[in-house]
């Protein structure tokens, strides 16, 4: 039997953060209240007609831009033409002859190994209202018709479930880096059409496409993908590939497989016409050159930098750049000045247990880049001990005072060669067993004196010049 391998594509589609809808007043906000955001336009009542928000456009736009996308000369939009109860004006508005990008390319991070994706298109378009369906009836929430949505469609480039989810987790960061959405999949902010086929390695042609639809969750997709090769898989080997046909079918997570909706043996025909309630207006280059600003440095090559240029190990850069304002937080304190690894070692073990702790944001935390330099600036100078600075940095986020109202001469480390040597000279001379034993080859006596030293300053001596002047000092 040959040996097979797997061609996935993706359709993304992300829910845009915006205050009011795509081409509507009504608030663009998450609401468990069934029905609270909307308006005449949403429910299609005679008379409304669509008005385009500026900002969903320009968020489309950067997001065409960060995905390395052409970007069309004049934006306009189509309509999609289709009934299904949760479509109350029996089209959708979206964008098929024009997307806002075509022809994208990144690289994901799979492991340890760059993975090239090629991206079909990226497209603006409505999102439809949510059903909800019980023993004996159906709802319809209308509270997502017209909330703003970017679909981004891949080309069939991917080759597994790992690779899927890598492209899925490092889209979702680059919309949440770039705060066009919350991309939050808890909220189903997020989802995914994931269309697979499998193929004989050295072939050239594709397998028949089955397509799974609306799988909402990462884990979702990866145990879709999984299923869906081991099925066609196992036909294709019992000599039953004709029975793979192409067809929707969707995702049962309780059973753990997917499961036939319809057959999809020819494209479905839209009739995509051009939207006669929106003119078409032209992209200038100026508006895209100031889009293009706004674009911050995405995750993957802030974490580059920082393990080349920083030596900082992949395990630190990964948790740096999870999040933007972590990332901001740090590079900020390379700016004033910290070590990168120092204010690496503070950041992922202090501030973020902090901040997951308590579940704040670490750009609302009390102790800024600033003070975290205070502190840090006083280890280095040896008045305060790493443990010191521990206690300290407790109590600058717990009373919210600066770093110096916590440190005076009754708690400050002694560094003061000249005190300390005087301190050893004084033990070293009280305990002439203990030093005989050391000089004589029982070296473990060393954290003896070393113990002396912390018990006479009550803790306050600098380890590191305690220990450089008792190894001088017991050499004899």
């Amino acid at each position: 039997m040959k040996k097979q391998k797997a061609v996935i594509g993706l359709e993304m589609h992300c829910e845009l953060k915006s205050n009011s809808k795509v081409f509507s007043p009504a608030r663009n906000t998450y609401n468990e209240v069934p029905n609270a955001n909307i308006a005449p336009v949403d429910m299609a009542f005679p008379g409304t007609l669509p008005v385009v928000n500026k900002k969903c456009v320009a968020d489309a736009l950067k997001m065409s831009m960060a995905l390395n996308c052409k970007q069309p000369e004049y934006m306009y939009f189509d309509r999609k033409n289709y009934y299904y109860p949760d479509l109350p004006k029996g089209y959708q508005i979206t964008q098929m002859e024009s997307p806002v990008g075509i022809n994208g390319h990144i690289e994901i991070e799979v492991g340890e190994k760059l993975v090239p994706v090629d991206i079909h298109d990226i497209h603006l378009e409505e999102d439809a209202a949510s059903l909800d369906h019980y023993f004996d009836t159906s709802t319809i929430d209308y509270n997502r018709a017209g909330v703003p949505l970017l679909e981004l469609v891949t080309e069939p480039c991917l080759h597994s479930a790992e690779e899927a989810v890598a492209f899925l987790e490092h889209m979702r960061d680059v919309y949440k880096y770039c705060d066009v959405s919350e991309a939050d999949t808890k909220k189903g902010q997020i989802r995914c059409d994931v269309n697979i086929s499998i193929m004989d390695e050295d072939a050239t042609e594709f397998g028949t496409r089955v397509e799974v639809k609306n799988v909402n969750s990462f884990g979702g997709v990866y145990d879709a993908i999984n299923y869906e090769i081991k099925r066609q898989s196992e036909l294709k080997e019992a000599g039953r590939y004709d029975e793979v046909e192409q067809e929707t079918r969707r995702w049962d997570e309780e059973s753990g497989t997917t499961i036939h909706m319809r057959s999809k043996v020819d494209a479905i025909d839209y009739k995509y016409f051009v939207e006669p309630n929106i003119p078409k207006y032209k992209i200038t280059k100026e508006w895209l050159e100031e889009l293009k600003k706004e674009i911050p440095r995405l995750h993957l090559e802030r974490k580059y930098d920082y393990i080349n240029n920083y030596g900082l190990s992949n395990y630190d850069a990964t948790i740096l750049v999870k999040e933007k304002n972590v990332a901001d937080y740090f590079e900020e304190c390379l700016d004033l000045g910290i070590d990168a690894k120092v204010a690496s070692n503070w950041i992922t073990t202090q501030v973020l247990g902090y901040t997951n702790k308590y579940e704040v944001d670490i750009k609302d935390v009390y102790l800024t880049p600033k003070r975290l330099k205070d502190l840090t600036d006083l280890i280095s100078k040896g008045t305060i001990s790493s443990k010191q600075a521990k206690d300290i940095f407790f109590k600058v986020m717990e009373e919210k005072k600066e770093v110096k109202d916590f440190v005076s001469k009754d708690n400050a480390q002694i560094s003061d060669k000249e005190e300390l040597t005087k301190i050893i000279d004084d033990i070293i001379a009280n305990n002439p067993n203990q030093v005989e034993e050391y000089r004589g080859g029982k070296t473990n006596l060393f954290d003896y004196f070393v113990g002396q030293v912390m018990k006479n300053t009550r803790g306050k001596a600098n380890p590191v010049l305690t220990k450089e002047i008792l190894n001088y000092k017991l050499k004899g």
